[in-house]
C-alpha cells in the first residue's frame, strides 16, 4: 500500500512588481472591441490598407532568394549594419548627424525603453514623466521599481519652472517624454520648452529620454528640432525611434540612439533579453529602404491621415456634449478631448461600447492625479466616412 503524499507546499509568490503593475487598459479595451461592427478609436493602430504590402513582400523575397543563410541565422546584438547605416542616413537627412555605431536596433521602440530601464534604473530611483504620459512607459518604469513623478504640462509641454523645481527636489535619474505629437495628447512640445528642458538637464544632471515614433507624420506646421540636436546636452540625451508607424508595425523594428557608454549597456541588456532582433525582419527592412522610396510612401500616408484628422475635427462638435473641449494636433495619430466638468469617461465607456463605438479613457495615462473627464481618440485607423459614422454613434451614446 502506497503511503499518502505529504501536503504540497505553496509555490512562491510572484514578484511584487508583477502584482503592482497593471495590464494595459488599451489592450483590454481592444479585446472588448474586437467585434467587426465596432468602430474603434481606442487603439493606436496604423491603417493596414496603407501598408506597402507589395513592396514589403518584394523585400522579403529578395532577402530569401539572395541571402537566406544569413537571414535565417543568428545575428549580432547591435543589429544589421545595413539597417543601422540606412537609419543613420535617414536621421542625418532630417538634421541629426548620426553614425552607424550610434544606433542599436531594437524589437520595437518599446524594447528600447525596457533596455534603458535595465541599464539606468535601480529600484527606488525617480523617473519624471509628462502628465499625462505614454501608458506603456509607465508600465516599463513600474516594472523597473522606479518611483514615477508627474511633471505638470500645458499645451506647449512641461512647465519649465515646475520641471526645474521637481528635478531639484526629487533628484530623478531620467526624464521621459514624447515631444512631438505625444501619445496620448497629440500635443507638440514647443522649441522653447525643449531648450528649457535641456538646460535643466545640463545644469542639474539627469538623462533625457526622447521618444519619437510619430515625428514623420506631420500634417501642418513646421518641424521642431529634436532635444537630441542640442550639442550641450548630447552626453545625456537618448533618442528612440521606430519603423512601426511609417513602414509596418508587425516587423517590430525600432532603434535607440545614445552616447556610447549607455548604448553599450543597452546592448548587454538586450543580449540578456532576446539576443537580437529578428534577422530576417531587419534584412527585409534594410532591403526595402534600399529598393523603395520610403519618403514617398510616408507622404502618401501623411495625406490620408491628415484627411482623417480633419474628418474627426469636423465631426466632433456634433458628437461631444456642450462644454467639451479638444485639441488640434499638427500630426501623429491621436486627439485629446475632455468631456464637461463632472463627467467620467471610464464609467461612460461601457455604455458607449453598446453603441458599437469605442475610445480610451484618459485617466490611466496620468502618473499624477487623473482627469476623469479626459479621453483619447485615434483618428488614423478608420477612413473618413467611418470616422463620421463612429462619431455619430458616440454622440448618440453620450446623449443617452
Amino acid at each position: 500500500m502506497t503511503a499518502p503524499s505529504p501536503a504540497a507546499a505553496a509555490v512562491p509568490a510572484l514578484a511584487a512588481r508583477a502584482a503592482s503593475v497593471g495590464a494595459s487598459p488599451v489592450r483590454e479595451i481592444l479585446a472588448l472591441t474586437a467585434r467587426p461592427e465596432v468602430i474603434s478609436f481606442a487603439g493606436g493602430l496604423p491603417a493596414p490598407e496603407l501598408f506597402d504590402g507589395e513592396g514589403m513582400a518584394a523585400a522579403f523575397r529578395a532577402v530569401m532568394e539572395e541571402q537566406a543563410r544569413t537571414a535565417l541565422q543568428y545575428s549580432t546584438t547591435e543589429g544589421s549594419p545595413a539597417l543601422r547605416a540606412a537609419t543613420a542616413a535617414r536621421l542625418a537627412q532630417r538634421g541629426l548627424t548620426t553614425g552607424t555605431d550610434d544606433l542599436l536596433i531594437t524589437t520595437g521602440s518599446q524594447q528600447g525603453l525596457t533596455l534603458l530601464a535595465a541599464a539606468l534604473l535601480e529600484p527606488g530611483d525617480v523617473v519624471l514623466v509628462e502628465d499625462p504620459c505614454y501608458l506603456a512607459a509607465l508600465q516599463v518604469f513600474g516594472f523597473a521599481g522606479a518611483r514615477i513623478v508627474a511633471v505638470p504640462c500645458d499645451e506647449d509641454g512641461p512647465d519649465p519652472v515646475a520641471f526645474d523645481e521637481l528635478v531639484a527636489r526629487e533628484r530623478p535619474k531620467l526624464f521621459y517624454c514624447v515631444p512631438t505629437f505625444q501619445n496620448p495628447t497629440g500635443r507638440t512640445m514647443s522649441a522653447e520648452r525643449r531648450r528649457a528642458i535641456a538646460d535643466v538637464a545640463v545644469r542639474r544632471g539627469l538623462w533625457l529620454v526622447e521618444d519619437d515614433p510619430y515625428g514623420e507624420l506631420r500634417y501642418e506646421g513646421a518641424h521642431v528640432p529634436w532635444i537630441s540636436s542640442f550639442e550641450d546636452a548630447a552626453d545625456r540625451t537618448v533618442l528612440l525611434g521606430s519603423y512601426s508607424k511609417i513602414m509596418a508595425p508587425g516587423l517590430r523594428i525600432g532603434w535607440l540612439r545614445a552616447p556610447r557608454a549607455l548604448l553599450r549597456a543597452c546592448v548587454i541588456a538586450k543580449q540578456a533579453s532576446d539576443l537580437h532582433t529578428a534577422t530576417v525582419n531587419q534584412l527585409a527592412a534594410a532591403r526595402y529602404l534600399a529598393d523603395r522610396d520610403l519618403d514617398a510612401h510616408v507622404a502618401k500616408v501623411r495625406t490620408a491621415y491628415g484627411e482623417r484628422r480633419d474628418a474627426m475635427l469636423a465631426a466632433l462638435p456634433e458628437a461631444l456634449p456642450d462644454g467639451s473641449t479638444w485639441n488640434r494636433p499638427e500630426g501623429g495619430m491621436f486627439l485629446w478631448a475632455r468631456l464637461p466638468e463632472g463627467s467620467d469617461a471610464t464609467a461612460l465607456l461601457s455604455m458607449v461600447i453598446e453603441h458599437d463605438v469605442a475610445y480610451v479613457p484618459g485617466a490611466p495615462f496620468f502618473a499624477g492625479a487623473p482627469d476623469p473627464a479626459a479621453l483619447r481618440l485615434c483618428f488614423v485607423t478608420s477612413a473618413p466616412d467611418e470616422i463620421r459614422e463612429g462619431l455619430t454613434r458616440l454622440g448618440r451614446a453620450l446623449r443617452g
